[in-house]
């Protein structure tokens, strides 16, 4: 959930050869699934899933880079003084080199703050957004030739061909100057560049992702917050200092408003998006009002005192309190569903409450969202892969051999299904759903898992 001040203004092939008559391991089959039970605190067994490895790439890319997984495809990137090097690995088998592509290495460097952000790969229908700070740039997917380039940050509305982008426009002369260090608020624009005062308007476009032209433009006033309003039917949420407004992602035609009232002569302050809910947040007096994100309908509010204590950080869902104390609220009322189990982080991976540990990084469990109950058990996992919200969870442990056991989370299913051991000395892996890619010192190792 981003903060913004607001001012006022593939199937997997079947394994070659031939079972053997499955009466012949019966007894042998019950005692590894025992084993395995004991051991690996209640997983469904191994015997469960689909399990191979599909082959090394070898050293390639920047091994500082994050291991790129989307649409199916492994993205790996490597740096020179004049460009990126992307190059797309087919994973339908042994690994294979599709493409190699070049982008400028500066396309996202700003000279002011000097920021170059992170460089994520994502797919988009036939193209392939590859995003590094403040633009975005778009591959072919078959190809790897460039259909576009934006100088802006560009977000996926859903499953559609349009992508969202933002731009504050700023009065002359308010670019702040860093080199005096003078206190007070800072607005930046869309490019990190920091503002004394905020922007006279913000455009809001909606980019068409196949050939980067800008399908539609809405230009609220002063500095607002965007979020995508993901579902069947993409939308576009905006919050500025005295409405909420609720766009199509297609057209930007204006589906829903509704104005934001004053408080104590004050508009709101914040606005965050959670799961179906929009929260607008106050400072004078503290208050948190509630509204459906597709229909705007005013769901709740609440006061907002200042909470003591370290703040947990939680993703799409509504907590309150401080970590020694922390609730979960049930979006449709605001009061609280569940308490959480203490010292923790919260998110939502693949339909329920994902909890780490905040002192040792590792899962807790996963946890129902309407009422908290337990899900599936984590304890003596060492961690969760990264992955999109609503895809598997993958979980990996050391191995007593030295290598790594995974495990996988289906979306909706609560069952723990072992995957299997992948003989490799490194964590540095990423997943998706049919995919396990694990960097070490030989190069990138590729598996291929079905549960």
């Amino acid at each position: 959930m981003a903060l913004i001040e607001l001012d006022r203004d593939a199937p997997l092939e079947q394994a070659p050869g031939r079972r053997p008559p499955p009466w012949r391991y019966r007894h042998a089959g019950l005692l590894m699934t025992a084993v395995l039970m004991l051991a690996l605190g209640g997983a469904a067994p191994y015997a469960a899933t689909l399990w191979r490895e599909l082959g090394t790439i070898g050293q390639a890319g920047d091994p500082e880079t994050p291991i790129q997984l989307a649409g199916g495809r492994l993205y790996t990137v490597g740096m020179s003084e004049r460009y990126h090097e992307v190059t797309a690995w087919a994973l339908d088998g042994p690994p294979r080199r599709v493409w190699t592509a070049r982008t400028p290495i500066g396309m996202s460097y700003n000279p002011v703050s000097g920021y170059f952000g992170a460089f994520t790969v994502r797919q988009a229908g036939d193209v392939v957004l590859l995003s590094e700070g403040f633009a975005t740039t778009a591959l072919d997917k078959r190809t790897g030739q460039t259909r576009w380039t934006l100088p802006l940050a560009v977000w996926l509305l859903g499953t559609g061909g349009v992508g969202l982008a933002a731009e504050q426009v700023f009065r002359p002369g308010t670019v702040y100057d860093q080199a005096s260090g003078d206190p007070g608020a800072l607005y930046f624009s869309a490019t990190g560049e920091p503002h004394t005062e905020p922007p006279v308007r913000t455009q809001v476009h909606g980019v068409d992702l196949a050939t980067g032209e800008v399908r539609w433009t809405t230009t609220p006033g002063g500095s607002v917050t965007v979020d995508p309003v993901h579902g069947d039917v993409p939308a576009v949420l905006i919050t500025s200092s005295d409405r909420l407004t609720l766009h199509d992602g297609d057209t930007g035609d204006v589906r829903a408003e509704v104005a934001l009232p004053e408080l104590n002569g004050s508009g709101p302050v914040t606005a965050s998006v959670a799961g179906d809910v929009a929260l607008i947040s106050y400072r004078d007096p503290g208050q948190q009002v509630a509204y459906d994100v597709r229909t705007l309908r005013r769901l709740w509010s609440r006061d907002l005192p200042e909470v003591p204590g370290d703040v947990p950080d939680c993703r799409q869902v509504i907590c309150w309190g401080p970590r020694n104390d922390l609730y979960i609220l049930d979006p449709a009322t605001g009061e609280p569903a569940w308490p959480a189990n203490g010292d923790i982080d919260i998110t939502v991976r693949a339909g329920f409450v994902l909890e780490t540990k905040v002192r040792t990084g590792r899962p807790d469990r996963l946890a129902d969202l309407r009422d908290g109950t337990n899900r599936v058990v984590l304890t003596g996992w060492d961690r969760v892969l990264p992955g999109d919200p609503d895809a598997t969870v993958v979980v990996r442990r050391d191995g007593d051999d030295g290598g790594q056991i995974f495990a996988a989370v289906r979306p909706g299913h609560p069952e723990l299904r072992i995957l299997g051991t992948a003989d490799v000395d490194s964590d540095d892996c990423a997943a998706d759903d049919h995919r396990l890619v694990c960097r070490d010192s030989s190069g990138l190792r590729v598996w291929a898992y079905r549960i």
